[in-house]
């Protein structure tokens, strides 16, 4: 079936709107996560502290990735402030990947789709891949980037590089511990961010792969409805199994394509 005709069957533009309770939801959905982890982290319960600390991160992402697609509910400072702190506490600059994801919707899995590289990898190349990955998300923005773009981008880390040699400086043990576990998960972001939703799927690149399942999906954060969120990028993720039932209710015949 075409794009234009999944687009036109399905109503969706209704779920772009979000109540009060579900904009709080979308803009503090990583807070306990990060309180937990540190906590533990800070009473030297390392072990712990890192089923939390993924969370932290797959919940941030969840929340920054919301920002990109200006489906946080809130206004541009907050929307901005909520990518600059994540920037911060997730050691990236997350308007450097705020601009390649945009990209990447629009280019996807083109050769000028830098996000999707690892999609045609195997597994463990996508993992391997995974530090190509976060140092040409950061050259990319600051090369083809506007100016605003690229100011953000040399701000965030500008104030990773300095909150971290503070940190260190200090000796802060718990806080170390977070900058290592940040880290790895940001190098391994291009195979959970991309290969994931997005490997075998290059004959049709706009129907990424997807989830069903009430418990994958609640342990996931709803962060692998990613059909659902190609075609209609702007509904918030909290949205998206609402989206992903009315897409099988319209479109039964519809190839989905399982994430895992």
């Amino acid at each position: 079936m075409e794009l234009q005709a999944i687009l036109h069957k399905v109503q969706w533009k209704d779920l772009k709107k979000l109540s009060t309770l579900e904009m709080l939801i979308e803009n503090n959905i990583s807070v306990p996560w990060l309180i937990a982890s540190l906590f533990c982290a800070w009473k030297g319960w390392y072990l712990a502290a890192l089923p939390f600390s993924a969370f932290y991160f797959l919940t941030a992402l969840r929340q920054v990735h919301n920002g990109f697609h200006n489906s946080l509910g809130t206004n541009k400072f907050l929307t901005w402030l909520t990518l600059y702190l994540n920037s911060i506490s997730m050691m990236a600059s997350i308007h450097a990947v705020k601009f390649n994801h945009i990209r990447h919707h629009k280019y996807c899995l083109s050769e000028e789709d830098y996000e999707g590289k690892s999609a045609s990898m195997s597994w463990y190349g996508a993992i391997l891949y995974g530090p190509v990955h976060m140092f040409l998300i950061h050259k990319i923005t600051l090369k083809h980037a506007n100016k605003n773009y690229v100011r953000n981008v040399w701000l965030e880390m500008i104030s990773i590089a300095v909150v971290t040699t503070v940190i260190i400086w200090l000796k802060i043990p718990f806080l170390i511990y977070h900058i290592i576990v940040m880290v790895i998960g940001e190098l391994l972001m291009a195979f959970f961010a991309v290969w994931t939703v997005h490997h075998d799927t290059h004959e049709q690149p706009e129907l990424a792969r997807t989830q069903r399942g009430g418990i994958k999906n609640w342990l996931t954060f709803s962060m692998f409805y990613h059909l659902e969120h190609h075609l209609f990028p702007a509904v918030p993720t909290i949205k998206l199994p609402e989206l992903a039932k009315r897409l099988d209710e319209c479109i039964p015949e519809l190839e989905k394509k399982t994430t895992f």
